[in-house]
């Protein structure tokens, strides 16, 4: 068996890996472990230096490593490099921030002493999709080893040669040779990995379908899991909003990643009193992004990472039409080759339509109009996803209550797109799953809270 890594921008092979036996996943597994036993009595000082020359080597290699993202999924180079440049931002911040994160806690209870220690779990797996090739990994990884954990990493297989140089970049860094390392095989392999009994806890980022196969399985092991699944955003357009803000935001929000992001906004809930005027905002936004060959800076939107995504999304749109939806823009597959979607809008989407119930994992906005405020969160709430969610506002203290009482999403942005930052919690509820990622909550999903009472 073998894995292949194809340019989706011109349909041609790029590279093929072996995929590994059982046996090979059953001997890398137990030297990660090894590598566990030594790394979790490492000092915070020992486990700084290596995240922090992680960050070094990928603002140093950030162009290199955005041109194989291009290549293998798709990604514009630019937007390649801010990816890149994030991670970095992450590895400093959880290199800075650990070991208070995890400092002991005193509690009086009455004893001569208590308190709450956190101490690592163990080998990690990590599953990851293709989207953010790097980001999704690095979100995970830098808290994750710098609590003391070891991982393995099971890529998507579209993306073989970004999980390698994951595992190369760690290596590089100073880190334990084993501590982290790159599994090469297809799904169907997960469930023996989860089964192994020095696997002790799973993250996956993907479908909600992934997501249910994982949970079973680490549930029924009793392993925990933290799950960000998909997602069908919300923004809320409301009557009072500054148009032009709104539709600046909103492109920003549908077209982050060529569209294909569980945080993208999907979902526009428009106030009708105001949604004439932001159509021809939005669509003039929309139809002026730049799509293209990933590899050109000046790309805005690349292709979509395969074809039979790439056929979802026109299943999608002509289903929502032949439903009732408009088009106002785009919603056709274009001449040539490569997996490109043009982006597109649809306007008098409602419940029913695959572009409001399903998850619409590329540059399609969907226009869901709506009478008044009450309807719009009624609408937005109106969904089996809860990642995230945008309210646009020039009252921000409306536009604050709705976020933080009204709307059922993990995080909720007033006036701009939603994005994860290493500073800031971030997962979802419903089928967009469960545990957050990130912060002090993301770092302490995958410890052993300890309570230790001295009488």
């Amino acid at each position: 068996m073998s894995i292949q890594a194809i340019n989706p921008a011109t349909g041609e092979p790029i590279a093929t890996y072996d995929e590994m036996t059982p046996s090979d996943v059953e001997a890398i597994v137990e030297s990660v472990h090894e590598a566990f036993v030594e790394w979790r009595r490492a000092s915070y000082a020992e486990r700084t230096q290596p995240m922090r020359n992680a960050a070094a080597i990928l603002r140093r290699d950030a162009r290199d490593l955005a041109h194989l993202m291009a290549c293998e999924m798709g990604k514009p180079v630019r937007d390649g490099i801010a990816e890149t440049q994030k991670c970095a931002t992450t590895c400093d911040y959880f290199a800075d921030n650990a070991q208070k994160f995890l400092a002991r806690e005193a509690v009086d209870a009455g004893a001569r002493k208590s308190f709450v220690a956190f101490a690592p779990l163990g080998v990690v797996l990590a599953v990851m999709p293709w989207n953010f090739p790097f980001w999704q990994v690095f979100r995970f990884a830098a808290p994750g080893l710098m609590a003391g954990n070891a991982a393995v990493l099971k890529h998507a297989s579209n993306v073989p040669g970004c999980a390698l140089a994951i595992e190369q970049i760690f290596r590089d860094a100073g880190f334990p040779r084993n501590l982290f390392r790159t599994l090469m095989i297809g799904s169907k392999a997960v469930d023996a990995v989860i089964a192994h009994p020095r696997l002790r806890a799973v993250t996956l980022t993907g479908s909600s379908d992934a997501g249910r196969a994982v949970a079973a399985k680490a549930g029924q092991l009793l392993k925990k899991t933290v799950l960000e699944l998909g997602g069908s955003d919300p923004y809320l357009v409301l009557d009072d909003a500054d148009l032009d803000v709104a539709a600046e935001v909103c492109t920003k929000a549908r077209l982050v990643n060529s569209g294909q992001s569980c945080i993208a906004g999907k979902r526009f809930i428009v106030v009708s009193s105001v949604r004439r005027e932001f159509e021809q905002r939005f669509i003039a936004k929309m139809a002026a992004a730049k799509m293209g060959d990933p590899l050109d800076e000046t790309t805005e939107i690349g292709p979509q990472a395969r074809r039979d995504l790439r056929d979802t999304l026109q299943r999608q749109v002509d289903q929502s039409i032949a439903r009732g939806a408009k088009r106002l823009l785009g919603g056709t597959i274009p001449d040539g080759p490569g997996a490109f979607y043009p982006p597109s809008v649809l306007t008098d989407v409602r419940p029913g339509m695959p572009a409001f119930d399903e998850e619409v994992f590329g540059p399609i906005a969907a226009i869901v109009p709506v009478r008044d405020e009450a309807e719009a969160i009624a609408m937005a709430n109106r969904s089996s996803f809860g990642l995230g969610g945008g309210v646009i506002t020039r009252d921000l203290a409306r536009g604050e209550r709705i976020a933080a009482e009204a709307i059922e999403c993990g995080c909720v942005f007033v006036n701009d797109a939603v994005r994860s930052d290493p500073r800031l919690p971030f997962g979802g509820i419903k089928e967009s799953g469960y545990g957050r990622e990130l912060s002090s909550f993301g770092i302490r999903e995958f410890v052993n809270i300890k309570t230790v009472h001295v009488a």
